[in-house]
């Protein structure tokens, strides 16, 4: 099949050249040139340019309604709403520039195609018109970065000292998660403690008493503000909290930060996509070695009477354990 396949291609090729030789032939029996363009040839150059453009337009128009859906899911932190109205604004600003452009690129290839005898205008300059396509972009992108740094300003301005603390241990390869207890502050920690303790919780620290530490999920209250302290153990991951539209490096020997307040329940979401098993996920968004594909963890998002059941089913770390002197000091 596949010899047959090549050698159909080939004999297309052949005779398509055939045709070609075939025409020209012709035409120098008429007494023409085959190799000048003529007038007629460049009018339906222009024809072919504006049905590509047609072609082209409705080729976009029908793209963007068909695949859509496979955009960003809606998002669901109220940052996260923010960040994608800029990003819908900025796609209609490249939509008209779009349309625009390649509308007057065709349309004149059509409208001014070669005509014989015609004569081109000799038009070096004009002050108004450069202007006018320096000056509206400019503006344009200065309003699109002033949005933008105001959003980012925002988004990455400290959490106030009362928000929810939350920490997230980063490791080859999965998450563990540091809730601060009833005092909303975390205990110390040291890497040098990560092979005794879980996230390398300091056991001197009488902070960390009440710290509540999973690796299973992470529980978030609905409309609450969390602020996530995130450390990693080995190499440089990064928490990306895809429907939150967030996301930040864990980085080994330093602490990094982000805070934002989920607006919709897990609940909620599986109603609005139709999709009963539909979770919020935790994932790395760094390759981090051979299972990075694998590191994720479960995120619910519950309102304030499932958050507060959920602690409760849940105790602290040192809850009942003895408290051993090490810690990172020694």
């Amino acid at each position: 099949m596949n010899i047959l396949t090549y050698a159909l291609l080939i004999l297309g090729a052949a005779a398509i050249w055939q045709l070609v030789r075939v025409v020209e032939l012709s035409t120098k029996l008429k007494g023409a040139d085959p190799n000048k363009v003529t007038e007629r040839d460049n009018r339906m150059n222009g024809i072919f340019m504006l049905t590509f453009m047609i072609l082209l337009f409705a080729f976009c128009i029908w793209q963007f309604f068909a695949y859509k859906d496979r955009l960003l899911p809606e998002a669901a932190s109220a940052h996260g709403v923010d960040i994608d109205w800029l990003m819908n604004f900025n796609f209609l600003v490249i939509g008209i520039v779009f349309f625009i452009t390649n509308g007057l690129l065709f349309y004149m290839a059509y409208k001014y195609y070669g005509r014989d005898g015609a004569k081109a205008t000799y038009y070096p300059h004009n002050n108004k018109l450069e202007m006018l396509w320096t000056g509206v972009p400019a503006v344009v992108l200065f309003i699109i970065i002033f949005l933008g740094i105001r959003l980012w300003n925002n988004t990455m301005e400290p959490a106030p000292t009362t928000t929810r603390l939350v920490e997230l241990y980063a490791q080859q390869f999965n998450w563990s998660v540091r809730y601060s207890g009833t005092d909303n502050q975390l205990g110390k920690a040291d890497y040098r403690l990560s092979g005794k303790y879980p996230t390398g919780i300091d056991s001197s620290d009488a902070k960390g008493y009440d710290d509540i530490i999973v690796n299973d999920t992470l529980f978030l209250e609905v409309n609450k503000e969390v602020n996530f302290r995130m450390r990693s153990r080995d190499v440089i991951h990064s928490a990306f909290f895809p429907h939150f539209r967030a996301q930040m490096n864990c980085v080994p020997g330093m602490e990094t930060w982000f805070h934002f307040k989920p607006t919709i329940t897990t609940a909620e979401m599986r109603k609005k996509t139709g999709n009963d098993k539909f979770d919020y996920m935790l994932l790395c968004n760094k390759i981090c070695g051979t299972s990075h594909w694998n590191m994720g963890l479960l995120i619910v998002v519950g309102d304030k009477k499932q958050y507060e059941e959920y602690m409760k089913r849940r105790k602290p770390y040192f809850d009942g354990r003895p408290l051993p002197t090490v810690s990172a000091k020694n």
